[in-house]
């Protein structure tokens, strides 16, 4: 019934075994990719014909974790899987990356890849699988994908690299770190790093890359056995005439409008250009109308791309190296906890930094199990940063992926919970854009942090950098702006402090690049980093001493785990209490840690000390302040210390007779008291004759004696 093919390996430690013929045998190509326990069923399907007018590749890459997984049902209403996570999209931008610039020249078919987890044995990460997994399922395929890829996940711990670290030994490690291409050329990095210098990321990249090549092999071997036949392409169509026609209409007019540097005047000065070519062309065929757009965009291509090659003079004047004029401005919003507006050419982020208490923590429900997330960084494109009208969607995955990217940047820099309990939330709100909005995002969240108080152990800078492929020539470009990352070959983003680099995404179109060109790449974008840096430490160096004005004060203190209950209360009547009666937030942890969080320090102060007094132990000989909450004929019951109460005899009221014990008090009278005894059963005998009530201060003997003879007479 079944034509099973499989291939396995060793990788790592542990066995990978890409088996195909047994599961999703309709679509035209699937692989079952299986790594220690892991497992992830990869499908690749094209539709047989590309729509008509497109003129765009459309390929959907959709990773999706099953619950079943690792046995778990899932939460909510329904109790089914919902709307993809942060993990699902951003894994599906992993795959898309390395995969998109490998399909055939003029593949116009409608593609789409599918991953879905059917097991995890948390301890292999199905990422890195999902990826290997989609490029053997394309190669097998038939579908005109010039792979095959691989990728493998590097860390860093104790000073070795160390290929695919397993789930719990990530914790240990300075380095996480995805890297993908193929035998001969790296396609994509992603990684989040512990301040690594440069030589130490390449260094990973290369060891990834060596360490991946065997799982190429692999699947090229498996292809022999099972792949299908390859697709037929179209002929490509002769645009030449075409091209031609617009060259002589457009060319002059088009290096006139990249003469332009500011980016409104010149995107104006090309549309209207385009306008004027596609209304020289309405006279003519169908076939001429379809080329004119694809033809003009490769004259824009080729006549940038050619002046950096010949001239090293970019778009804006710039050379290679030089990185556009930098303004940065901090506490610009009075009420938030921290703001910076950080603004790079034309390319700007507003960046806002508030600060909350372990109640505002962000809930995950992961594979892996439900953790807590206590530091958050939340990127939007609105339309108008780019000049344009549409709708305001809900984050998509453009958003998410470079949230992401600036916030795995900056949190090998953040301070520890127990430093600092706060949670925190940035929101980068991109007001203009013209390339390397993310970067933006990671210079002004620096810039916010510190401004709200935030001990940051170094501020944190990013550049994106750029490269230009021709022939036997390259060009590596600082700071790239929107058209040189649309026109050129890769996307190189690098963040960092002046001590090392912390996150690292590259992205090219082209089948690949060389270790000498990522080398010189990162190279430029370190002196680049410092030179942001240093612009960056002229508005703020350092984080302020205190945290804003209008955010919460957290004070932290220990109490016996015995006395939790006690603060708690009987369905938490007494921390509701003392919430409602103060006005402070109120955590409590099981091991007796209590951070309280008020606007101000008197707030603060009155809970704690609320606190302090339920868990307090009464000692003897110490004078107290109490409450008399029952008056009986033999004295007087008054709670002199968190819910404890204690008995002060009639004989022990005053330092005279006392004939009623209403003479002296009265229900709901505060006294002071002293601490004479606690008998066996905790019962408490207090008395009232021995301190001053106006004062109280502690009678002596002496006047203790007058009084009473006094009483007597």
């Amino acid at each position: 019934m079944f034509e099973i093919h499989r291939k396995e390996l060793m990788w790592g430690g542990r066995k990978l075994v890409m088996e195909t013929g047994r599961m999703a045998r309709q679509a035209d190509g699937a692989v079952l990719v299986t790594y220690g326990e892991t497992v992830v069923l990869c499908t690749a399907v094209a539709q047989r014909s590309a729509r008509v007018g497109i003129d765009f590749f459309p390929l959907t890459v959709n990773y999706q974790e099953k619950t079943f997984a690792t046995g778990k049902i899932p939460g909510g209403f329904f109790k089914r899987e919902g709307r993809p996570s942060e993990k699902e999209t951003l894994t599906s931008r992993l795959i898309d990356r390395p995969i998109r610039p490998l399909f055939a020249k003029g593949f116009r078919n409608e593609t789409q890849v599918i991953c879905t987890v059917l097991s995890h044995d948390l301890e292999n990460d199905p990422d890195v699988v999902a990826l290997v997994g989609s490029a053997a399922a394309l190669t097998l395929s038939g579908i005109p994908f010039l792979g095959p890829i691989a990728a493998a996940r590097v860390g860093f711990i104790d000073g070795q690299y160390v290929l695919n670290p397993k789930v719990e030994d990530l914790d240990g490690s300075r380095l996480d770190l995805i890297v993908a291409g193929t035998a001969d050329h790296v396609m994509m990095v992603e990684s989040e790093a512990h301040e690594l210098s440069e030589e130490e990321m390449l260094g990973a990249v290369n060891f990834g890359h060596e360490q991946f090549r065997p799982v190429i092999e692999a699947i090229i071997e498996l292809a022999e056995k099972a792949a299908k036949d390859p697709w037929e392409l179209p002929e490509p169509v002769d645009n030449s005439a075409v091209a031609d026609k617009v060259k002589e209409a457009a060319e002059a007019d088009l290096r006139g409008a990249y003469a332009e540097v500011v980016k409104q005047t010149r995107q104006g000065k090309i549309d209207a250009l385009r306008d004027k070519v596609s209304a020289a062309f309405e006279d003519g065929d169908e076939a001429e109308k379809k080329a004119v757009s694809g033809v003009f965009k490769d004259l824009e291509k080729s006549i940038v791309r050619r002046q950096i090659i010949d001239t090293g003079v970019r778009i804006d004047g710039r050379d290679t190296k030089t990185v556009r004029p930098i303004s940065c401005d901090v506490n610009l919003l009075p009420r938030a906890h921290g703001s910076a507006l950080f603004t790079r050419g034309e390319t700007q982020a507003l960046a806002v930094a508030t600060l909350g208490t372990g109640r505002d923590e962000q809930i995950i429900d992961a594979l892996q199990g439900e953790y807590r997330e206590r530091f958050m960084l939340h990127y939007n494109f609105p339309p108008y940063s780019v000049g344009e009208a549409s709708f305001l969607r809900s984050p998509g995955r453009r958003e998410i992926g470079h949230g992401k990217l600036a916030w795995r940047a900056l949190r090998p820099l953040m301070p520890n919970w127990d430093d600092f309990p706060y949670t925190i939330r940035v929101v980068s709100e991109i007001t203009e854009s013209n390339g390397s909005s993310s970067m933006a995002t990671v210079c002004g969240t620096s810039l916010s942090l510190m401004d709200a108080g935030v001990p940051l152990k170094r501020p944190v800078a990013g550049i994106a950098m750029g490269l230009i492929l021709e022939d036997d020539s390259h060009a590596v470009l600082s700071d790239i702006l929107g058209d040189e990352d649309h026109l050129g070959d890769m996307d190189f983003k690098v963040a960092g402090t002046e001590e090392g680099v912390t996150s690292l995404q590259m992205d090219i179109k082209v089948a690949g690049i060389t270790s000498d060109i990522m080398k010189l790449a990162l190279a430029q974008a370190r002196e680049g980093r410092l030179h942001i840096l240093g612009e960056m430490a002229a508005a703020l160096a350092r984080p302020r001493d205190e945290v804003g004005q209008y955010a919460p004060r957290i004070t932290t203190i220990e109490i016996p785990k015995d006395k939790i209950r006690e603060v708690i209360g009987t369905g938490g009547k007494v921390i509701r209490e003392i919430t409602e009666e103060t006005g402070a937030k109120i955590d409590i942890e099981d091991d007796g840690t209590i951070r309280v969080a008020a606007a101000s320090i008197e707030v603060a102060d009155a809970a704690i000390a609320w606190i302090k007094d339920i868990v307090a132990e009464p000692e003897v000989g110490v004078i107290y302040t109490g409450k008399v909450v029952k008056v009986v004929d033999f004295g007087a019951f008054v709670n002199f210390i968190g819910n404890r109460d204690g008995l002060v005899h009639i004989s022990e009221l005053a330092p005279r007779r006392v004939g009623k014990v209403t003479d002296v008090v009265n229900e709901g009278d505060e006294v002071y008291v002293k601490m004479l005894a606690m008998d066996d059963r905790g019962k408490v005998r207090l008395s009232m004759r021995s301190v001053d009530q106006q004062s109280g201060q502690e009678i002596s003997d002496d006047k203790k004696d007058g009084e009473a003879a006094a009483g007597k007479s």
